[in-house]
């Protein structure tokens, strides 16, 4: 079992990833494998709705979402964590997850979802609803904890410090961890759930 972590942070090991490496200690503690990838710092341009990837099955742009795209499909999880720009995930991070989930056609039903936050002090539940987008509109499950997956740090290594944040995040780590091992026990008796011919109707016809 595996798990895809993006660290939308452009600092590599800001209090993002050290969010993320309380959730990478729990991963590994619970035998999945976990493989990390700090896109923040990544020239990722945005999606120009240009179609390419409905014919190819790969977006147009060959950057790391391409990359990207084969780990995403062979890990049971992903875990997606950015720091909070005005009330919202870093754009870089944005660009990526809209181009990874749109130019991507493999199913991607039943892969677990989770994401992570960081921010000095406001803006944390908009960018955390934000990212669970991504997971809700792919019949993705997203994993919870006992609170917003939510980490509080400004200066390198004050997350730190937020033990309370840092508690919320290996919970999470352990809930999701269950999941991917409950669902893959459900795939195996049961398969995945039924689906059926979804009918596009656009508001202006």
């Amino acid at each position: 079992m595996k798990v895809l972590m993006l660290n939308g942070s452009p600092h590599k090991d800001g209090n993002t990833s050290a969010a993320l490496g309380e959730m990478e200690k729990v991963f590994k503690d619970e035998g999945i494998e976990v493989e990390t990838f700090a896109v923040g710092v990544s020239p990722i341009r945005g999606c120009i709705a240009c179609g390419a990837c409905g014919k190819t099955g790969r977006c147009a742009f060959d950057d790391c979402v391409n990359e990207l795209a084969p780990v995403f499909e062979e890990s049971d999880g992903l875990v997606v964590a950015s720091p909070v720009y005005y009330a919202s995930a870093n754009a870089t991070l944005v660009a990526l997850l809209d181009r990874l989930f749109y130019s991507t056609h493999f199913d991607k039903t039943m892969k677990v979802g989770a994401s992570v936050v960081v921010a000095r002090r406001g803006g944390l539940s908009a960018t955390f609803d934000e990212l669970n987008k991504y997971f809700t509109i792919s019949g993705m499950p997203v994993a919870s904890s006992i609170y917003w997956n939510s980490v509080h740090g400004a200066a390198p290594g004050e997350a730190m410090q937020d033990a309370e944040g840092l508690s919320t995040v290996r919970i999470l780590a352990w809930n999701m961890s269950f999941l991917i091992k409950s669902i893959a026990l459900g795939k195996e008796a049961f398969g995945l759930p039924k689906k059926e011919h979804i009918r596009r109707t656009n508001f202006i016809r």
